[in-house]
C-alpha cells in the first residue's frame, strides 16, 4: 500500500498514485480527494521507499508506522506535533530506540507522525500486510 502513497515536495499532505503517463503521474489528494498532475520536475517519493537512518543501518518506513501502530493500538500518535524537540526524540525513542539522533531531525519526526496520523485519521494504515505480500512474492 505504501508504494502508492507519494509525498510531494512543496506541496501538502499524501497523494495516492492514480495513473501515470509519459511525463507526469496523475495523483489525488488523500486530505482533500482533488486529482492533480505531478511532473517529472516535481522531488515526488513514494512512502514505500522511505527508510528511517539507525545506529545499525536503516529501518523501513513501513515497519516504523507498524510499531507507532502497534504503540497508540491503531490510534493517531497521542504525542502533539508541536511539541519541542526533545519531547519528540523521547517519543520517537520509545518506539525505534536505536534510531541515529545525528540524522534523523525534530522536522522528521514531525513530518513522520503527521503521515501517520493522516494514514490513520483516512484508513490507510495497513502497514504490516504490505511486508507479508512483500516476502511472499520475493518467495516465489
Amino acid at each position: 500500500m505504501l508504494k502508492k502513497i507519494l509525498s510531494i515536495s512543496g506541496k501538502p499532505g499524501l497523494y495516492k498514485l492514480v495513473s501515470q503517463a509519459k511525463n507526469m503521474l496523475i495523483v489525488e489528494s488523500i486530505i482533500t480527494g482533488k486529482r492533480t498532475p505531478a511532473y517529472a520536475h516535481d522531488k515526488v517519493i513514494s512512502l514505500g521507499d522511505i527508510a528511517i537512518f539507525t545506529e545499525g543501518g536503516e529501518v523501513h518506513l513501513r515497519d516504523v508506522l507498524a510499531k507507532i501502530k502497534e504503540k497508540e493500538n491503531g490510534a493517531v500518535a497521542s504525542i502533539d506535533l508541536k511539541s519541542d524537540p526533545e519531547t519528540l526524540r523521547k517519543y520517537f525513542a520509545e518506539i525505534l530506540p536505536d534510531f541515529d539522533r545525528d540524522r534523523v531531525y525534530p522536522t522528521d519526526i514531525k513530518k513522520l507522525l503527521s503521515w501517520y496520523n493522516l494514514l490513520v485519521e483516512k484508513g490507510l494504515a495497513e502497514f504490516s500486510e504490505e511486508k507479508e505480500e512483500t516476502e511472499k512474492a520475493e518467495k516465489e
